[in-house]
């Protein structure tokens, strides 16, 4: 995929001429600045919103701490071919180095859903005010409208597996069958773990949810104000509605191509595909999706800096828990043995259920 991005960017960049685009990004000047420094707001935002996602002793971290790993995680995410994955893993690895734990899995599993949640939001708020009003071909909106629809779905049953326990059922059922080894048995204890605190966030914190995803409506709806700019910076007069139009419209199809490194191509030609619905030329569509870039490319480097200090300054010592008793005497007067914590988590959440 990330070979066929390169290919279609170098289309794009023929099509339109790069003399003529790069007069065209001159024209935005020094305006280019808060495009760019808009991205970074949009992320300052979305770290409150992620805020809310945490549970136990994450919740006490501070908002620039949780700032630098998530935008840790964003550079990784844009920097190397793993489609949003890497960036995850890397967050989390963070947040253990800062308490050990299931709390840093949940938080960043919990997270990843409410993002997905409020772009989904924000793409179907979108769709009522502004974008019916947009011309587009008709294969187009179906196959839009049923894409969409089935990553809504995949949303809403990644939500029920998480609030009620289920994402490790399947490893479970493995650790349960007599071929099943300690390492899986661990793992399966490990991520029962991770379950336990997602259903208890779900319980006990109703509010997280809705909460964080109000936040990132918040912040994604920065980029309304970053487009109707750079429309302005271009001397076109665009009216508010023609900039939330194309902002919603860019969230729709970020939405859907999200598996793509750095999406690259998409970025630029899904943008020339929306300007020209509302009547504006390729070059300045591919304009406008190259601006993004280059603010996504200004973040990634300022993550990746936060990344190697967050990194280079180690882990911090893990969280001290009381030592159990080993000499408690049994039901026939004979030391208690008792199970590895793994195998405790297992038993346990399969009496729950």
């Amino acid at each position: 995929m990330l070979l066929l991005g390169v290919v279609f960017l170098g289309v794009l960049l023929a099509k339109v001429g790069v003399r003529e685009l790069w007069h065209e990004l001159t024209l935005l000047g020094w305006g280019l600045i808060p495009l760019l420094l808009g991205e970074g707001l949009a992320e300052m935002i979305h770290t409150l919103g992620w805020r809310h996602c945490l549970s136990g002793p994450l919740r006490s971290l501070s908002w620039f701490m949780l700032f630098r790993i998530r935008m840790a995680g964003y550079a990784i995410n844009y920097l190397t071919p793993t489609a949003s994955l890497g960036g995850e893993v890397t967050k989390g690895a963070l947040l253990a180095a800062r308490q050990r734990g299931p709390e840093a899995a949940s938080g960043v599993l919990i997270g990843k859903l409410c993002l997905a949640l409020g772009h989904l939001l924000f793409v179907i708020l979108g769709a009522a005010l502004v974008l019916w009003r947009v011309k587009l071909p008709g294969p187009l909106w179906v196959a839009m409208l049923a894409s969409g629809g089935l990553m809504a779905a995949g949303m809403f049953i990644f939500l029920g597996l998480q609030k009620y326990g289920r994402l490790g059922g399947f490893v479970r059922w493995l650790a349960a069958r007599k071929f099943a080894g300690p390492r899986l048995r661990q793992a399966a204890g490990e991520i029962t773990a991770v379950d336990e605190t997602m259903k208890r966030f779900y319980r006990e914190r109703p509010m997280g949810l809705p909460s964080a995803i109000a936040w990132h409506l918040v912040g994604y709806s920065v980029g309304i104000p970053q487009t109707w700019l750079f429309f302005h910076l271009l001397n076109q007069n665009a009216t508010w509605t023609v900039a939330a139009g194309t902002c919603f419209l860019s969230m729709w199809f970020d939405l859907l191509t999200f598996a793509v490194p750095q999406n690259l191509g998409t970025l630029e030609g899904t943008r020339a595909v929306i300007l020209r619905a509302f009547g504006y030329t390729t070059l300045m569509g591919v304009a406008y999706g190259l601006a993004i870039r280059l603010a996504q490319i200004l973040w990634s480097g300022i993550g990746l800096i936060l990344y190697t200090r967050l990194a280079s300054s180690g882990p911090q010592p893990p969280a001290q828990y009381p030592a159990p008793d080993l000499s408690a005497p049994g039901l026939n007067g004979h030391t208690v043995q008792p199970q590895p914590p793994s195998v405790q988590r297992i038993s346990a959440f399969q009496e729950q259920e």
